[in-house]
């Protein structure tokens, strides 16, 4: 195995708590990137919040985001791939989790609308650092033609935990129900998820699955983690996500993003090149 893609979950994996990324993480990156290893993001988060990081870190490759609903390239925005939920399908959805009396947002493109701001909303857009529209979300379901990227849920972590099961049940042939933080639950169609869209990038860039490392947290990085070559679970994942990985790197607090491609990327690559070298001697 040399690893040549390395897909990474944003929040809680490359972004320190402050989410910011550390200095050694970027350089561990640009180390990767300079030796030819292709490095990309994995998020649920949407495109707009998620530029500035492609930006920063200069990736040349696309990135996924919506959890694999939109993929773009990362520095132009020109989209490749985008997948919704059907505008019918979210607009029943919507007004079962409102009657429940679940705070709600959905996303459109680089938009997001919520019924009415409150505590949730302005937690989230401190984190993503986007504005969040006011609007009725039944009426932009009605006129929008074709669908959203992403439904998502905020509460009380036991509140989520007792509606899933129910959103499963009513929807679950229809959308792709998960959990990026304890208290999200978030929707997108049923047909994409991180591992489904890292699967395709790699194929669209001739890398084999084996060569392939992906490097996440939580129950939506899951389907990408067991789909690489070499999964890779952050110190601070849960436990859950731990079992399925193939190796667990330290926290997002110990830059365990770097840790991993130093070990795993960098040192490999180093190693390859000695014995490459010596077989010459």
């Amino acid at each position: 195995m040399a690893i040549r893609l390395i897909a990474m979950d944003l929040d809680d994996t490359l972004l320190r708590d402050d989410w910011t990324i550390s200095p050694r993480v970027e350089k561990a990156i640009q180390r990767a990137q300079a030796q030819g290893v292709k490095v990309t993001i994995a998020t649920g988060r949407m495109p707009i919040s998620t530029r500035p990081y492609a930006e920063q870190l200069k990736l040349d490759v696309p990135v996924i985001t919506y959890h694999g609903a939109m993929v773009q390239q990362a520095l132009s925005g020109d989209i490749l791939f985008r997948r919704v939920i059907p505008s019918a399908v979210a607009a029943e959805i919507v007004r079962y989790v409102l009657e429940q009396g679940v705070y709600t947002q959905i996303y459109l493109k680089d938009r997001v609308i919520t019924t009415k701001r409150n505590g949730f909303s302005r937690d989230y857009a401190q984190i993503s650092s986007v504005r969040i529209e006011e609007a009725d979300l039944l009426i932009i379901l009605s006129q929008e033609p074709e669908g959203i990227e992403k439904i998502l849920l905020m509460g009380e972590e036991a509140e989520l935990d007792q509606m899933a099961p129910l959103l499963r049940q009513r929807y679950g042939e229809k959308v792709n129900i998960t959990k990026s933080k304890p208290c999200f639950l978030e929707m997108t169609d049923c047909a994409v998820n991180k591992g489904v869209a890292l699967a395709a990038l790699a194929e669209r860039l001739g890398i084999v699955q084996e060569d392939v490392m992906a490097i996440g947290d939580s129950f939506n990085d899951l389907e990408m983690i067991k789909y690489a070559g070499l999964g890779v679970a952050m110190g601070n994942a849960q436990s859950a996500i731990k079992e399925q990985a193939d190796i667990v790197t330290v926290t997002n607090q110990e830059d365990g993003v770097a840790e991993a491609i130093e070990r795993y990327v960098l040192d490999r690559t180093l190693s390859e090149t000695n014995n490459s070298n010596s077989a010459f001697d």
